[in-house]
Order: structure tokens, then sequence, then C-alpha cells
């Protein structure tokens, strides 16, 4: 573990290349880079529709970021999705995942959401068992059911 200087902040639109990089990084991690149509310009265009927080380093290198929005489910009623978690891989271990985490959870706190929401895959050993040691509760009952191209 090294000592990282910091902050995490909410994303701002000139942020979007460096988000954007490390989606693509998150989805060659996910074994899925051919997945990722999404374009800085058309973050900009449904900027309205996502909320973001950045970790910025001191010297200004975004190296992590979080993506999520609010959702309605009908059982609980307002809650929030957490769409994307991500720490570039050189920089794991220093508990930014986990203090980038507690803003998400803080921000549904605060906004009254019951239920916050995100997916993990099967495969991603250290993030389950990090989700369970922080009393998340996974469900392997629900299939993901996706429509693509709409």
């Amino acid at each position: 573990m090294n000592n990282i200087n910091y902050k995490i902040r909410t994303a701002e639109k000139n942020d979007f290349p460096a988000v954007l990089s490390l989606i693509k990084e998150l989805a060659l991690f996910e074994k899925a880079p051919e997945k990722v149509t999404n374009s800085v310009e058309q973050m900009k265009e449904e900027k309205d529709l996502f909320k973001a927080l950045v970790v910025e380093k001191n010297d200004g290198e975004i190296i992590g970021f979080a993506l999520y929005y609010f959702v309605y489910y009908t059982w609980v009623g307002k809650s929030l999705y957490l769409d994307d978690l991500y720490v570039k891989e050189k920089y794991r271990g220093n508990q930014i995942g986990g203090a980038l985490l507690d803003k998400v959870i803080k921000f549904g706190k605060e906004n009254n959401c019951k239920r916050i929401r995100w997916q993990v895959l099967n495969w991603n050993k250290p993030a389950i068992e990090f989700y369970k040691k922080i009393g998340a509760n996974l469900d392997d009952e629900w299939i993901n059911c996706d429509l693509e191209d709409v």
C-alpha cells in the first residue's frame, strides 16, 4: 500500500475524457472492451441523466470514478443505482474504492434513497468479498435482462 494523496469530488464535463478512459479500462478488466460504445460527446449530451464522482490525485490525474443515478423500485421506492465504480489497478489496496463507495452511500442517504444497487461479476472474488464485508446482500436468484440497441 502506498500513501496516495487524493480527493474525491463531483465530476465535471471536462473530466468526461478521463472518465471514459477509465470506463474503457474497466471494460477491458471485465473482458468486454468491445461493448463500450459511449463517447465524450454522448456523455455531455446525457449529463443530466447521471451523477459521477472522480478520484483526483494532487497532480490532477484522475485515477478512479463512480457513476450512479436515481431509479425507482416498486417494492421500496426511490433508490440509487451504482453503474460503475473503478480505481486504476496500480492504486488499488489504498482503500480508495471504499472511500468512493462511502461517498456514494452518503449521497444515497442524503437523498432519502431506500436502496443502493449495483452488480458484480461472479468471477470478481476480491470485489465480492469486499461487498460481503460491508454488509451488502449478494443475490444469486435474479438474472440480468438486457435489451440492446432499442
